[in-house]
């Protein structure tokens, strides 16, 4: 399979919040509707979709508050140790290992890399 094949698109973006409640009302006014909350690691966690647009919102005790305040977008990908073995053969820094989570109906298996400006990229499949 070529590299372009296995990523299908945007999966979410991830941004911290001290203020789950507060963060959920603000994009609910957007438009944005509730299609996961769960938790993890004693956090709550929620996915607001609008469209083709997922927003992983989580709390933290400590979210920057500031300019570049998301913590990751995440690509969707087909095969999830295909992908793994790409990035890491293109010797970028890994964050974290591939890691299930038992997120939506079957689980979701993802990575962290990190690209050249600091930022992290999450690599996600749907289980």
């Amino acid at each position: 399979m070529e590299w372009t094949e296995n990523v299908t698109g945007l999966q979410h973006i991830g941004i911290p919040t001290e203020d789950i409640a507060a963060a959920a009302e603000f994009y609910h006014r957007l438009g944005f509707e509730t299609a996961l909350e769960t938790e993890h690691e004693g956090g709550k966690v929620m996915f607001l979709r609008q469209k083709g647009l997922t927003l992983e919102i989580y709390e933290t005790e400590k979210a920057a508050g500031c300019d570049g305040a998301i913590n990751h977008m995440a690509l969707d990908v087909k095969d999830i140790e295909e992908a793994y073995r790409y990035v890491k053969g293109l010797g970028v820094k890994i964050l974290q290992e591939i890691t299930e989570l038992p997120f939506w109906k079957n689980g979701v298996r993802f990575f962290i890399a990190q690209g050249p400006s600091g930022e992290r990229v999450e690599f996600s499949q749907y289980l």
